[in-house]
């Protein structure tokens, strides 16, 4: 298929993600140029949902790696299966009579020895983890890195190897390369400083919360059951909650589970008591919610919706 903005955008709409003509672009590019792409910004705004909802759409098979502190090459990479080679060790002893036969000398011996020694680090052995996976597969993949700014800086800098040329070197067996070359997605949440090394070697783009009519075409698409007034009022909220100084800003994903818990209350209308009832679906610092409940509560009656909206907003 010849891959345009515009049947970018189709195929991730099939896959229920609304993008931009600025993320279908540099995905298209990330596509073109077989360049890994680093999707940045806050959490909960698509960027994992990016990547699966590609995957999808290219009918490519998605490998995640999720990054947090600690990480290393043999959670990523390889480990070697030791319970397989100390079952090989003990077949190994059983049949030394018959592996040793015909020799005539210590050297004869230790030199057939040596051969049977190599196959306790041969792929035999192997126990692929999700780089080495991805860079195996006969098949074209996805591969997602997931929360890359989680990981500490040295396994940053041993990602350099496989985004630059798509091949990791196992000292044991040697430079593996890969068969496809994998798409390549990672985001990050920001939450520390990347690498120019790592960001040179990547396209770049920045996701941020959406627009009003972004996050209300959403919704729309996501939780279809939930009427178009009560829609628009929900996100309305949640544009306003997040023009708040809050610790934690609400979500696209706490957006559309709050969607589908009016749904599933049968909420008419957004009035404060609804809004109060279920704050703790969007807001999930206790300081946020009594924040926003203490505002409410001073604006009750009347115009309930409107006036909790508007006192949100700071409009008189």
């Amino acid at each position: 298929m010849v891959w345009t903005v515009d049947t970018v955008q189709e195929a991730l709409a099939s896959q229920l993600y609304i993008a931009g003509s600025e993320i279908a672009t540099i995905l298209l590019l990330s596509e073109q140029l077989g360049k890994p792409l680093l999707i940045e910004g806050p959490a909960g705004v698509g960027k994992t949902e990016l990547s699966k909802a590609w995957a999808g759409a290219t009918q490519r098979q998605l490998i995640r790696l999720q990054c947090y502190e600690g990480l290393d090459e043999s959670k990523a990479l390889y480990e070697w299966e030791y319970a397989k080679q100390i079952l090989y060790t003990q077949l190994l002893r059983d049949k030394l009579g018959d592996v040793l036969a015909g020799t005539h000398s210590l050297s004869d011996a230790a030199d057939r020895l040596a051969t049977e020694e190599d196959v306790f680090f041969s792929e035999r052995f192997l126990l692929a983890r999700p780089l080495l996976r991805a860079i195996n597969s006969d098949e074209p993949t996805v591969l997602l890195i997931d929360e890359i700014d989680r990981a500490d800086a040295e396994f940053e800098a041993f990602l350099l190897e496989v985004l630059s040329d798509f091949q990791v070197t196992i000292p044991e067996i040697g430079t593996i390369s890969a068969r496809q070359h994998p798409v390549v997605l990672l985001t990050s949440n920001n939450t520390r400083e990347l690498s120019e090394a790592l960001k040179r070697r990547c396209l770049y783009i920045y996701i941020d919360y959406p627009s009003t009519e972004e996050e209300l075409n959403i919704v729309r698409l996501k939780v279809p059951d939930l009427s178009e007034s009560l829609a628009r009022q929900a996100v309305d909220l949640v544009q306003s909650l997040r023009r708040m100084d809050l610790k934690k800003n609400p979500s696209v994903s706490e957006t559309l589970d709050w969607a589908r818990a009016l749904v599933a209350l049968n909420a008419r209308s957004l009035d404060p008591d609804t809004v109060e009832d279920t704050m703790t679906v969007l807001l999930k610092y206790e300081a946020d919610v009594v924040r926003v409940r203490r505002m409410l509560q001073g604006v009750g009656g009347g115009d309930g919706y409107g006036r909790a909206h508007r006192e949100i907003r700071g409009r008189p």
